[in-house]
Formats: C-alpha cells, structure tokens, sequence
C-alpha cells in the first residue's frame, strides 16, 4: 500500500489553521490525561506535531501501540490552546478523524529512549544503529555531512575538476597500512585488495591526460580505531592536478575550504587565505607537534642549555622543553591533575614551577632552579616570566620531549582562561617534511612518509646524499599536511612523476629499479611514457565533518560506524562463512594455537 501525506511533521504553522492534513511518522510519545483524552507527539524526518486525541474512537486505535510505531493521521489543523514556543509547529496541533496504522512497534521496551540516545551505552547505539538514527541530534550530522559533500561537489566542479571514480578491487600496494585482502575465485592462491587510497590511479590519470581530479573516494585500511579515525573504511575528498605545484594546490584548498566551514561549522569563522605555513621542524619546536591547534596562543620553548645542569636528575643528559603560561591561576590540586593527564596521554612525566605574585620562583622544581642565582635570571630572560606565571617543563630524547610539551601546550590552552580561541576554524599548513628517517625496527633509512613525494631539489638532492655530501636525513620532501584545530585533515604532495628520480629514491633505501617495477608496474611504465609534474591531496571527509558537527568521535557522523574492535555489531560482521564458501575461494581456515 502506497500512504500519501500532505504535508510533513514539521511544515505546519497557525497559517494553515482549518486545513484538512494527513500526517505520517513516528509515535515518539502518548499521554493519557484523562478518559478518551490524550496528546499524541508524532516524529518524521522533518520534525514533530502534536495530535490531540479526544474520543473514544480515536483513543481505541493508539492505546494498544507500542512508542515508535508508525501511523497515518488525517485530521483539522487547529491552534494550540497551550503553545510551545520552543517547536517550529508549536502554535498548532491536529485534532484526527482517522489515524491508520503503517507499522506496529513489537516491542514494549526499547533498547534506549530516542532522544536520549546519546546517553546509552555505545555498543547498544551501534547495535541498534536504525533506533540511534531516528534521534534528531544523532540524524542532524548525517544531514550536516551529506550537505558538506554536496558543498565539496559543487566546489571542486566550479574549479575544473571532474569527479572519476576509480577501482575498489586491485592490487595490494605497500602504502603504510594494512590491506583488506578479497580472494579472487577465478584465479586460486591470488588475492585482490581495497584501496588504501585511490593513489596510484589518479596518478595514472593524470599521466593518461586528465587536467584535474576529484572523487568523494572510500578508503580501506585494516588498522586500530581512534577518536579521529574509524577502523575498517574512512572516505576523502581525494583530488590531483596535472602540471601543478605545492602552490596551485594550496590555492584551490585555501578556496574551497573556508566557505564551507564557515558556513556549515558549529563557529561562523574559518581562517582565510593564505593558511599560515609552518616546517615540519619549526612546528616540532614551537608547538611539539606536527598538527598544532594555532587557537592556542602558547609555545614551547627550549632551554636545555639553561636547565640540562639544574641538578635536577630527569634534566641530565636530556633535551628540556618548557611551556609558560601568563596569568594562570591554576589551584595546585588542578596543576597536579593536569600533570597526572598529560602523563597518562604522553607517556612521559612533566614538570612544573611558577612565578608567584611576588616575581619569585616556587613550587614543583623551583628549588633546583634557585639553587644558583644565574639560573634564575637565565630561566626568566629565556621564558620572559611575569608573576603569576606556569611553566610546565619536558625532558628526554628530543622526540619524547617534544611530544610531552606538545601535549602540554594543548592541555594548558584549555585549561587556562584566556589562551585558546575556541570559536574559530583556524588552518595551516606543515611543509618540508623529511624524506627519510632511521627506522625503529630496522635502524636502517626508510621513507618517512609517502615514497611517491618528489624530494626537494629533485635527482641533484638524491645525487648529492649519494656522494656523502649531504647527510640523507637532511633530504626534505615537496610533501605537506592541512591541519584545523589540532587535527590532521589530509597529507599531500609534488608527486615523483620522473622514473629515473623514483629508482634513486628507492635505491636510497636499499630497493632497486627491480623492485620499484614490481611493486609499482603500472606507475613505473605509464612514467616512462611522459608523465606530467603533478600534485594533489585528500582532505578527510568524516575528519572535516566531525570538526564542523563538534563532536569528538568520528563515529558520530558515520551512518553505520563499526566499533573501536572493527566489528559491525549490527550485521554481525566480520562472521564465519561456510566451507562450501571457503572450498569455492580455494581457502582452508586453521585455528590459532
């Protein structure tokens, strides 16, 4: 049966008062207040209204229904006696002369009330994901992110770029994450893959004569869950340009971005062109971080020559970083609960001392300090301390030091009136990134980050490392991250769209042209038929919509999140298959021992 509706639940006003309307949704709530008296609130899409129920006829057709229900009412508009100021269509109500039920709710209790969703329990709310949905605050980030990718849509095909989708079953690629493996029945004992990201083919498209390039692309990753990153499969607004630079990149980002921030955003005011743009270096030592939330005024200092001597013993040896705060007024229980949290979260102990009112050092480490007066004054010049200043202090191998006052400087500009501008979206930029590092496990050169970036300076860089004449990890790439609030939006870069380039960089790690052309077949030989210098990057789409909705998990504006574990609790997935299944796919499961 097809159930027509004249107007939706959150359409009509007084204006429409002595109009015939026939409603449909949701019984979100009934209540009796007298004999063949009761208000009825029905839920759709739109909204909600009330449905005044006042004979018996009426009253025998929804007493026996469970809440959440779904019904058709046909009835008068009327205005309401008793408004609510608070509802779209709190100046009317609907007095029915037929109410027909579309689908019976089965169940007297449901797993959590509707609009308090979001106070149950998360594994109940994933479980039950279709329920969650129908609360309004939980459905308004679903539309917020649909809106915002239409947002994006427009944007990016006002700029020339065509939107070109791209292969979700190919080849397994090195990228840095774990792959998804698909077991492809035609061809035994060989496996497909889902794209970590749409990498190598939209180089390929540019290399195939393509100017500009988007795509809203889904993204595959087997890797652990984050407040900021959903297990499983994420999407971005992947773009690459041919014939382009780090800048004509940055120009259409610092284009696209802003207005749609400032319009969609839970603050009205996003940073505008140009984004400032801060050395992967720079922002380590300034910020102790390559994501720095720039609302927060504060910065990390060193002063290792000043306090590596102190005699205090976590200083010996060690890089020591400090972050001031002026005019904070923290109670010694708050700065010890602040001490204990950035502990918990950089895994390092920090340190503290203040200025009293007075100018004088106290409290936490102050006595190492003031153990020599030339301390003093060094520390105080270094720092330009005022009275009534905190300084939270870092120590150990310049990474861990970092990190901690990293994680410091965000802790204290929340914490601390008067040093975070909450209310704004602000950007920027991280540049020059290095090319390699020495790896953990290895202790040998390994690519830093994305081996497809063009090294700054090009095949004379790699030449000059090649000969000892500059040490490798000085070798900066034409790589860089967009970062909003302390959140890392995208990576991108002048890709290396030259062979001979891509052999030297990969030799730099011990892999040779051999192994560059297994790993990469289709992106070494398209090279090797003219490629154009090209760039791109992929802002996250659910990062960028959980700043604008305000939200601190990435599962809020997802549809259909999958838990911290990676499961579905809702479809029940990953689940076992048969062996029917398995024998066809040429797969033997074996239990762990």
């Amino acid at each position: 049966m097809t159930q027509s509706r004249t107007h939706t639940c959150g359409e009509l006003r007084l204006a429409n008062a002595g109009e015939t309307v026939t409603l449909v949704g949701w019984m979100e709530n009934i209540r009796e207040v007298g004999n063949n008296f009761a208000f009825l609130v029905l839920r759709d899409f739109y909204g909600t209204t009330q449905v005044v129920i006042e004979n018996e006829e009426m009253m025998n057709i929804v007493k026996p229904l469970n809440k959440e229900s779904t019904i058709s009412v046909t009835g008068i508009v009327r205005e309401r006696t008793s408004k609510n100021p608070k509802l779209p269509t709190g100046d009317i109500e609907i007095a029915p002369t037929e109410i027909t039920v579309l689908g019976r709710c089965r169940y007297n209790e449901l797993p959590f009330e509707i609009n308090h969703s979001r106070e149950a329990d998360e594994s109940q709310r994933l479980k039950y994901r279709y329920l969650d949905l129908r609360n309004p605050e939980v459905k308004a980030n679903i539309i917020l992110r649909c809106n915002v990718v239409s947002a994006l849509r427009t944007a990016m095909t006002e700029h020339g770029f065509l939107e070109i989708t791209t292969p979700i079953l190919t080849a397994s690629s090195p990228e840095g994450a774990r792959d998804y493996l698909v077991p492809a029945r035609k061809h035994p004992g060989k496996f497909y893959a889902l794209p970590q990201a749409p990498q190598q083919f939209k180089q390929l498209l540019m290399t195939a004569g393509f100017d500009r390039y988007f795509q809203i692309a889904p993204c595959f990753r087997d890797e652990d869950a984050r407040g900021d990153r959903s297990p499983g499969e994420f999407y971005q607004m992947d773009m690459e340009m041919a014939f382009a630079s780090q800048e004509d990149v940055f120009a259409v980002i610092e284009d696209v971005l802003p207005p749609i921030f400032a319009k969609y955003g839970t603050y009205n005011i996003a940073s505008s062109a140009p984004f400032a743009r801060i050395p992967y270096r720079q922002a380590m030592e300034e910020f102790g971080s390559d994501k720095p939330d720039l609302r927060i005024d504060l910065r990390v200092k060193d002063v290792t020559d000043i306090l590596q001597n102190c005699g205090f013993g976590p200083f010996e040896n060690n890089i020591v970083k400090a972050v001031p705060v002026s005019n904070c007024k923290l109670a010694r229980k708050a700065v010890d609960k602040l001490c204990a949290d950035v502990e918990v979260q950089a895994g390092q102990k920090p340190y503290w001392f203040k200025v009293d009112e007075s100018g004088a050092i106290a409290g936490g480490i102050a006595k190492f300090i003031n153990a020599d007066e030339k301390t003093v004054e060094a520390v105080k010049s270094a720092l330009s301390l005022e009275p009534n200043t905190l300084v939270f202090l870092s120590a150990g191998k310049r990474e861990e030091a970092q990190k901690t006052a990293g994680v410091m400087r965000r802790m204290l500009g929340a914490a601390c009136e008067g040093h975070m501008d909450k209310e704004r979206y602000e950007f920027c930029w991280i540049v020059d990134f290095p090319m390699y590092e020495i790896g953990e496990e290895s202790g040998e050169l390994e690519f830093c980050h994305n081996p497809f970036s063009m090294p700054s300076g090009g095949m004379e860089t790699l030449l000059k490392a090649e000969r000892g004449e500059i040490d490798p990890l000085d070798i900066l790439a034409d790589q860089y991250d967009l970062v909003c609030n302390g959140v890392e939006l995208s990576s991108g870069a002048v890709r290396n769209h030259d062979p001979e380039i891509m052999v030297k960089a990969f030799e730099m790690v011990r892999l040779g042209e051999d192994n560059v052309k297994a790993k990469f077949p289709a992106m070494y030989n398209a090279f090797c038929y003219g490629a154009p210098p090209h760039a791109g990057i992929a802002p996250g789409v659910d990062r960028m919509v959980m700043l604008l909705s305000g939200e601190e998990s990435i599962r809020e504006v997802i549809a259909f999140p999958m838990n911290k574990s990676a499961q579905d609790v809702m479809m029940d997935a990953p689940s076992k298959v048969t062996e029917a299944q398995l024998k066809e796919l040429h797969i033997a499961v074996t239990e762990e021992e």
